[in-house]
């Protein structure tokens, strides 16, 4: 479609039929869904080669945008991406299908049993930048949770985001599912996200998966609820009693195993007691990496550490950059992360239990972590297949939201002709 396409009308034909699809899915068996993820990750296998051309139109796209590096690798698929893409697919397949699970069952004297038990959300929408393996993670798990979904993908990876769409819907219709269950949305005009936002009578939910630009939009304008992905402005704090191997292997891992991501360290945090020690170790490799530190005015004095400024803490770099700070306790580098972080993920390296249970129990990040790398902030890495999102909110999903996330409840309740006195 072209951008001089009617969107509204466009938008409310998609929800309509979003919401047609929703209530088949509702009640589809389990391995009907299992074997249109199946075939999908076939699909994706076999289409490896037009996927790779299409990125390449988006990649040319991006550059033309003028898009930072970490937005371009975010943006870019290979063969080994398109591979997870397609395992991802295959391990969301062969979860538990969490549909009319039993969440709770009892009895009750007056006669009545009672069973709680999980249901479809009904139709989700998912807005979302850069990343086109969204597509598929995304799809996958509304179509697992039995939902139908509305994917929005950004501009820059429209026609990658078309080619895994496709085999989406060549698994839906080899299963014999509606087509319709995984739309999306065939046009850049950003008129379609503004219209999405709105859409209350066809849209249970929004996800929006972004920078912070895109997720304060949805969050400003949305009349729809939202599960809110925030920025990921993630702390690692370098406790008096952590242990000096652990420190460097699990710090250079979070900041430069992937910039790009929302797992990626973008604050060190290091006890002044062991700056001069641990501390400058860290620094050092970290700076031998390619990375710039910011640092304040302790860490400023280790050769190569520029000085930070007041925007350096609580910023998202995303980038082979990161800001350190020396303090005095857990409780400072605690009110640190409550002031600057965003309530996404944030770690204590320490062998130190109590300092550990402190940390843990003071702070209310959607994940916390002990002594391991921040960059397994991921559904995948959490057992969940894939994730549409880091919820950083605290109302119904919070965390990777994988399939079981993706789903509400309702009740059971039977009875033997009970009546109500």
């Amino acid at each position: 479609m072209t951008d001089s396409t009617d969107i509204p009308a466009m938008m409310a034909d998609l929800g309509a039929r979003a919401r047609d699809a929703a209530a088949k899915l509702a009640f589809a068996a389990p391995q009907a869904k299992r074997a249109a993820l199946e075939a999908a990750a076939d699909a994706v296998e076999a289409s490896a080669t037009a996927i790779i051309e299409a990125n390449a139109r988006d990649l040319e796209y991006g550059r033309e945008k003028g898009l930072s590096p970490a937005m371009m690798d975010r943006l870019m698929l290979d063969a080994p991406r398109i591979a997870a893409i397609a395992a991802g697919l295959r391990a969301v397949a062969a979860q538990e299908d969490p549909v009319g699970a039993v969440m709770a069952e009892w009895d009750r004297p007056n006669g009545l049993h009672i069973r709680r038990v999980r249901t479809p959300l009904g139709v989700i929408g998912v807005i979302y930048e850069s990343r086109p393996n969204v597509t598929a993670d995304a799809g996958a798990l509304c179509l697992k949770a039995g939902n139908a979904v509305i994917l929005r993908g950004g501009s820059e990876s429209f026609h990658s985001s078309g080619a895994i769409h496709a085999c989406l819907l060549e698994g839906l219709r080899s299963a014999g599912l509606p087509e319709d269950a995984i739309q999306l949305v065939p046009t850049r005009d950003r008129a379609a996200v503004s219209e999405m936002l709105t859409m209350t009578d066809f849209i249970d939910v929004i996800v929006p998966r972004g920078g912070k630009g895109l997720v304060g939009l949805v969050q400003r304008e949305a009349r729809v609820p939202v599960f809110a992905h925030l920025e990921g402005i993630v702390h690692i704090y370098l406790d008096a009693a952590c242990d000096p191997e652990k420190a460097l292997r699990v710090v250079l891992n979070a900041k430069t195993r992937r910039t790009g991501i929302c797992g990626a360290a973008e604050c060190l945090l290091i006890h002044r007691d062991i700056v001069a020690t641990i501390g400058q170790g860290v620094i050092r490799a970290l700076l031998d990496a390619g990375v710039e530190v910011r640092g304040d005015a302790e860490i400023s004095r280790i050769d190569g550490v520029q000085p930070a400024t007041d925007a350096d803490w609580g910023c998202e770099y995303l980038d082979m950059k990161i800001a350190a700070k020396a303090v005095d306790s857990i409780d400072e580098a605690i009110a640190h992360i409550r002031t600057f972080g965003s309530d996404h993920t944030d770690c204590i390296l320490t062998e130190d239990t109590v300092a550990r249970d402190r940390f843990f129990e003071r702070l209310d990040s959607a994940i916390l972590m002990h002594n391991a790398s921040t960059q397994f902030a991921d559904g995948g890495e959490f057992g969940m297949g894939a994730e549409i999102g880091i919820a950083t909110g605290k109302m119904h999903a919070r965390g990777p939201v994988g399939a079981e996330q993706l789903t509400s409840f309702k009740y059971l309740v039977t009875g033997d002709g009970a009546t109500r006195s």
